[in-house]
């Protein structure tokens, strides 16, 4: 829950921040002269680009979120077998064990999006944050029935 209230309060400052950058941005073209439309062009695409990535992003979020609903209704989430330090970090060792079985575990059902949400979470234990989104991506395009791009 925590997370989610984080998530929001976070893309709602961002929105704010892009309605206040675009807000100049017109400001500028306004003035109409071929330098200050030009920058008040420009500064328009920042927010354009923002919004759009996170627009993305929570779409992402969304449907992992989904996945993992579907995957806990059928009793398919991955168990928390991992050792952790004293100070509460997860052990690499251990870490990298989980991820070699979850690995074979995907290589041997590579059409079941269930194994790369599982491997998706195994790298994002692993702290191989890019290759975890990979793997949730291929995880959804997979339930969607699309082919994966990435």
């Amino acid at each position: 829950m925590r997370a989610k209230i984080t998530y929001f309060v976070t893309a709602a400052v961002l929105v704010v921040y892009f309605v206040l950058v675009g807000s100049r941005g017109v400001l500028l073209i306004e003035q109409g002269t071929l330098l200050t439309v030009t920058f008040g062009v420009a500064v328009l695409i920042l927010p354009v680009i923002g919004l759009w990535f996170l627009w993305k992003n929570t779409q992402f979020v969304r449907k992992a979120n989904a996945l993992a609903a579907k995957l806990d209704a059928e009793g398919g989430l991955p168990v928390d077998e991992l050792v952790r330090t004293p100070g509460g970090r997860i052990d690499r060792d251990s870490a990298d064990a989980v991820f070699a079985e979850r690995r074979a575990e995907t290589e041997d059902s590579p059409d079941d999006w269930r194994c790369w949400f599982r491997l998706a979470v195994a790298y994002h234990d692993a702290r191989d944050t890019p290759r975890a989104r990979k793997a949730m991506q291929h995880a959804i395009a997979l339930h969607e029935g699309r082919p994966f791009a990435g």
